[in-house]
C-alpha cells in the first residue's frame, strides 16, 4: 500500500481541541442534520422498502476514553449480518443489500452519525470508532486513539475511501484488513490525535467531500 503523508501543514493543538472543536461539532452537525433531513427521510424509506429489518444499524463502538456508545448508521446489510460474518466488509460481501451497495458507495449510510456528533458521542473529524473487541486488544500506543472523540471522517477515511475494494475476492477479509489496512489507519489516526487543529479539521472535511464526489 505504501506510506501516505499528510497533504498540508499541521498546526499545534491548543484551545481549539479543548473547547472550540466541540462547539464546531455541535453547530455544524445540528445544522447539517436539519438541512439534510429530506435526504435522511428518503434514504430511510429506501432502506425500509428494500429489505426487512430496522432502518438504522446501532452497533456498539468504543468512544472517547474507551466509553462504549451505539453508533448510528443506515442499515446496509441483512439484519443478522453480524452472526453471518465478521466486521470486515468487502464490496462483494453477500450480506450487503441492494440499496446498501449505493449507500456505502456514496457514504450516505454514515449520515445518521450527525446525531452521534450532536449528542457528544462523536466528532465530525477524528479516528473512526472501532468495535469493543478490537479496542480491548490495543497496545498502549494505540490507546492514544481514544484521547479524542471518534469521528465521522479522518485522514484514513480519505485514503481508504474505497476500503471494500481492497478486500474484493479475498478468502480472508479479516487478514487483509489487519495486514494491509489497519496499520496505516492506526498511524494516520495517531498523527491526527497528536496534531489536530481547526485548520486540519477543515482540510479533512473538504478533502472528504472531494473524495465522495470524485
Amino acid at each position: 500500500m505504501g506510506s501516505w503523508t499528510v497533504p498540508f501543514a499541521l498546526d499545534r493543538p491548543g484551545i481549539y481541541r479543548r473547547f472550540g472543536k466541540r462547539c464546531l461539532d455541535f453547530v455544524v452537525a445540528l445544522l447539517g442534520a436539519i438541512a439534510l433531513s429530506p435526504v435522511l427521510a428518503v434514504v430511510a424509506l429506501l432502506v425500509r422498502l428494500d429489505s426487512r429489518g430496522p432502518v438504522l444499524y446501532r452497533g456498539w463502538r468504543a468512544g472517547h476514553m474507551g466509553r462504549p456508545f451505539r453508533i448510528m448508521k443506515f442499515r446496509t446489510m441483512v439484519p443478522d449480518a453480524e452472526q453471518l460474518g465478521g466486521s470486515e466488509t468487502p464490496d462483494d460481501d453477500p450480506r450487503i443489500t441492494r440499496v446498501g451497495v449505493y449507500l456505502r458507495r456514496f457514504k450516505l449510510d454514515e449520515l445518521p452519525q450527525l446525531f452521534n456528533v450532536v449528542l457528544g458521542e462523536m466528532s465530525l473529524v477524528g479516528p473512526r470508532p472501532e468495535v469493543l473487541a478490537e479496542v480491548e486488544a490495543y497496545t498502549s500506543r494505540e490507546r492514544t486513539l481514544l484521547v479524542v472523540r471518534p469521528g465521522i471522517t479522518d485522514w484514513a477515511s480519505i485514503k481508504f475511501h474505497h476500503e471494500g475494494r481492497l478486500m474484493l475476492g479475498s478468502d480472508d477479509p479479516h487478514r487483509v484488513y489487519h495486514e494491509v489496512i489497519r496499520p496505516e489507519k492506526v498511524r494516520l489516526g495517531i498523527a491526527y490525535v497528536e496534531q489536530c487543529s481547526f485548520r486540519v479539521d477543515c482540510g479533512i472535511i473538504l478533502r472528504t467531500l472531494v473524495a465522495i464526489f470524485e
